[in-house]
């Protein structure tokens, strides 16, 4: 089921399937700022990335020495979540612990996604709420995909990626199988732009974990149209986008990563792995600035 959500200057639409926003637009001059799901490139808008974040080896991990499966990124992107509420500025969808999920995750939890209109931003909120009687261990993550180009009338080679704080940050790289190596290549030396182009993204996505910036821009170098992605508090960074030069760029803030390639340890074990105690919360939360 779609919802939409709007107020003067921007609306929203977000999907119970995944618990995902699939647009947000410029009511003034119609501009759409997010993917649109076309499958010949990406069939997804901004998916939730839980409670995994990228692959596990071979999609299988261990809990408790008992071996699970889970696809890339794991169950939410592909599960129906519930509509809980809507306001005039804020939709609510919930997705719960199932006898099907608890087969593929062990765990019981709830997972919100919030979504709040402030002017011309958009407040994005995951909450995961420990619905078991032991701890839960979890990663999570976002995977918005934004377009560029923004105006029609420009190439990919336009945009640039502007950082709030000057960066000076080698990239982790990915496997071709997508497992993280303990390779590093230089990416951002003394600086706060990233061009972008299709060569960008030739060894797929860019994976940070030491950025100083808590905020990144899509920016042109031909027009004024723009969007800043905001994301305090968050210890990874994905970067992405197809290598055949599909139109949009991903922005990807994560607690949480890709196994290493050679990891075969317990999930709970696992670097970036969150931990949450009995009845307690855990939430995170990112903004999408248009301009």
């Amino acid at each position: 089921m779609i919802y939409s959500l709007e107020n003067s200057i921007i609306k929203i639409t977000a999907s119970t399937h995944g618990g995902e926003i699939h647009s947000i637009t410029n009511k003034i001059d119609g501009t759409e700022y997010l993917w649109d799901g076309n499958p010949e490139y990406w069939k997804y808008h901004a998916p939730i990335l839980f409670p995994i974040v990228g692959k596990v080896i071979d999609s299988k991990y261990k809990v408790e020495g008992k071996t699970y499966e889970l696809p890339q990124h794991g169950l939410a992107r592909t599960s129906e979540f519930k509509f809980i509420s809507k306001t005039d500025n804020e939709i609510i969808f919930e997705l719960n612990f199932s006898e099907e999920s608890l087969k593929v995750y062990p765990y019981k939890f709830s997972l919100r996604s919030i979504y709040k209109l402030e002017n011309n931003t958009v407040k994005v909120t995951y909450s995961v709420k420990n619905l078991d009687n032991k701890t839960i261990y979890f990663s999570i993550g976002t995977h918005p995909a934004f377009m560029y180009p923004i105006n029609s009338t420009e190439k990919l080679e336009d945009y640039y990626l502007e950082f709030n704080e000057k960066e000076s940050s080698n990239r982790k790289v990915l496997t071709k199988e997508g497992y993280l190596s303990y390779n590093e290549k230089e990416c951002l030396k003394s600086t706060n732009t990233l061009m972008l182009s299709k060569e960008l993204f030739i060894d797929d996505a860019l994976v940070f974990d030491n950025l100083k910036s808590n905020k990144i821009t899509i920016k042109s170098e031909k027009s004024d149209k723009s969007l800043a992605v905001e994301f305090d508090g968050f210890p990874y960074m994905g970067i992405w986008a197809p290598k055949d030069g599909a139109p949009f760029v991903c922005i990807e803030p994560w607690f949480g990563h890709a196994d290493y390639e050679n990891y075969n340890g317990e999930f709970s074990e696992k670097e970036g792995i969150i931990s949450l105690d009995i009845g307690k919360e855990f939430s995170c939360t990112y903004k999408v600035t248009t301009f």
